[in-house]
């Protein structure tokens, strides 16, 4: 017998990511962007300031920072906090959410870094063969 699906296209109960019209796509869809995962690996250290995330983020845009934090935001894996100085100083932190995506994204960060030499070396291989 065939699950019954929601109206997002995903079988009742637990989200299935392989279904077409899964809400959980947009996660992995997020996931998948570079910088959020380095905003998330970076803000699991500290809270920061934006012009201070830039810094630590080497490469991101102002725009495209300040894309990546609401979506961020809006997902609930980020906390923006405004301090009551002149002018306004404006934190960001992880949420709780946030949190227990960060260690995930320390292990998958680390194996890049790891297999890296491996990979390029895959690389060259496959380019000479074509």
């Amino acid at each position: 017998m065939l699950p019954v699906k929601n109206l997002a296209g995903c079988p009742s109960g637990p989200y299935d990511v392989y279904a077409r019209n899964c809400p959980a796509r947009m996660v992995l869809d997020r996931l998948a962007d570079k910088w959020a995962l380095l905003v998330i690996g970076r803000l699991r250290e500290s809270p920061l300031r934006f012009n201070q995330l830039r810094r630590e983020v080497d490469g991101v845009s102002q725009k495209v920072l300040s894309q990546t934090l609401k979506k961020l935001e809006r997902d609930g894996l980020v906390t923006r906090l405004a301090l009551p100085t002149v002018p306004v100083t404006v934190e960001y932190s992880l949420s709780g959410l946030g949190d227990t995506l960060a260690s995930t994204i320390e292990h998958l960060s680390r194996w890049a870094e790891t297999n890296m030499d491996e990979i390029l070396a895959a690389q060259a291989r496959y380019d000479a063969t074509v």
